[in-house]
């Protein structure tokens, strides 16, 4: 059925009064179709609305009055963001990563979505490709910023190379039109050695600027390469040279952009670091964090917030307390530079374990790649030397909420928390990802935050 499916009505709002309920569709809102909860947020901005209305098992179309104050509320939430189904990604992207995925996991992953609307409302990041007629002009119209777009080149015959879509080579004149009617973009590049790198990138990054200030970021991630790649483009990853050499290069532009719009703009994900041995940038080089979903400046942004809150960690515990802190290879060295502290807290064990991922290969290295049997695998035999038998009913494994699906307990492969702690025979405590989830839950605890310390936080984000 077409329209907008009413998954909720809150109790005594405006829907439920007028009698919309579970099930029913919103087919139009004076007249005018709702196709996305963009629709539906627009046209009842009015005081007086005529609802066309469809029932689950109605053979008639209905239409319902409302009159109400104009930054008033319906009560509805609907089933779906999108109205008129889901804009899949229609390109072929040499380095696409549902394309490497094995057989037979949960139907959800191997949707490619790559829907404007979504990249405004849950920062998805899209490529432009698929944009219909009226797209350009409705993104402006109605100020849909900021948009998170997949650039990768402004290359033109490389953008179409890469993502094997003959409407790939109009990146340029989307982001141009963007950026003049006031629409606020962050940029990302997969960079796939060999390809897109080097020169290619240099290129990519003087065009970006000459977009303006409504460019808000440019994000660099490198190629994530599975084990299941038959019959797909040879690709490899980056070298630790070429991580260094990445690195130098941003830097440079870094510094060029500094110079010249008083912002840094460029940033390359945390990945690039570890591959090159190399620290990560102070905390204020990332300026306002723009791309952290894109692992930029997550290892900085933890181990200041680890530093800043460890004054609040005591000297030692009362009761002995046994734990293992879980992370991927990527995620290890970050971790492991925060071991010292715990060792001077009496009465307290932590173990820190670097997971291999097993499922997708060991080219993958970030935690929130890891899958229930990776963990599984790894930890059975840890168990018995990392826990003497008179600690493990104080035993703990703690793992990061980033390895689950969210809003549930279960892993990529669909295993879920209690079925690892079955098999393990240890509970498993799940913090959220970040210094100050770690901290509770190694301790078992919250931490008491006073004003001056939270001004502390806010003063040093200002810094």
């Amino acid at each position: 059925m077409k329209g907008a499916s009413i998954k909720h009505v809150k109790a005594g709002s405006l829907a439920a009064q007028i009698g919309l309920q579970p099930g029913d569709h919103i087919l139009a809102i004076n007249d005018e179709a709702v196709l996305d909860i963009i629709d539906y947020q627009y046209l009842t901005a009015e005081e007086n609305l005529k609802l066309t209305i469809k029932r689950p098992n109605g053979r008639r179309e209905e239409e319902l009055m409302v009159s109400k104050a104009y930054d008033e509320d319906l009560g509805i939430e609907f089933a779906t963001a999108v109205f008129d189904g889901l804009r899949r990604c229609h390109n072929r992207c040499c380095f696409c990563f549902v394309d490497q995925l094995p057989a037979d996991m949960r139907p959800s992953l191997y949707e490619k979505d790559d829907d404007y609307r979504l990249s405004f409302l849950h920062g998805n990041f899209v490529t432009l490709t698929n944009l219909r007629d009226g797209d350009l002009e409705r993104i402006i119209k109605w100020r849909l910023s900021p948009l998170y777009v997949s650039v990768h080149t402004t290359d033109p015959q490389l953008r179409t190379c890469l993502m094997r879509n003959s409407r790939a080579d109009q990146i340029w004149r989307y982001l141009r039109e963007l950026t003049e009617g006031g629409i606020s973009l962050h940029v990302q590049i997969v960079l796939c050695p060999g390809i897109n790198n080097g020169p290619h990138l240099e290129r990519t990054l003087n065009d970006l600027g000459k977009l303006g200030p409504n460019l808000a970021s440019v994000g660099i991630v490198p190629v994530g390469l599975t084990r299941f790649r038959e019959n797909l483009l040879p690709l490899r990853p980056f070298t630790e040279q070429e991580a260094q050499e990445c690195i130098a290069q941003v830097e440079r532009w870094q510094a060029y952009y500094d110079q010249q719009q008083g912002r840094r703009l460029v940033f390359l994900s945390d990945e690039f670091y570890l591959l090159a041995g190399q620290d990560f940038p102070a905390y204020r080089s990332y300026e306002d964090f723009p791309q952290t979903e894109n692992g930029v400046g997550l290892a900085r942004l933890f181990l200041d917030e680890f530093y800043r809150l460890s004054s609040l960690v005591p000297s030692g515990l009362e009761q002995f307390r046994s734990v293992m802190v879980v992370t991927g290879r990527l995620g290890y060295p970050v971790l492991k530079r925060i071991m010292p502290f715990w060792e001077k807290v009496t009465n307290l064990t932590v173990k820190l374990e670097a997971v291999d991922n097993r499922f997708f290969g060991e080219g993958i290295t970030v935690t929130g790649l890891l899958t229930g049997q990776d963990l599984q695998a790894a930890l059975g035999s840890l168990l018995a030397k990392a826990y003497p038998p008179e600690a493990r009913e104080f035993s703990r494994i703690i793992i990061p909420d980033v390895m689950l699906r969210a809003g549930t307990a279960q892993f990529l492969d669909d295993m879920t928390v209690d079925q690892l702690e079955k098999h393990l025979g240890v509970a498993i405590k799940v913090a959220p990802t970040n210094a100050r989830g770690l901290i509770e839950a190694v301790l078992d605890k919250k931490l008491k935050l006073t004003k001056r310390k939270v001004q502390r936080s806010l003063n040093l984000r200002k810094a």
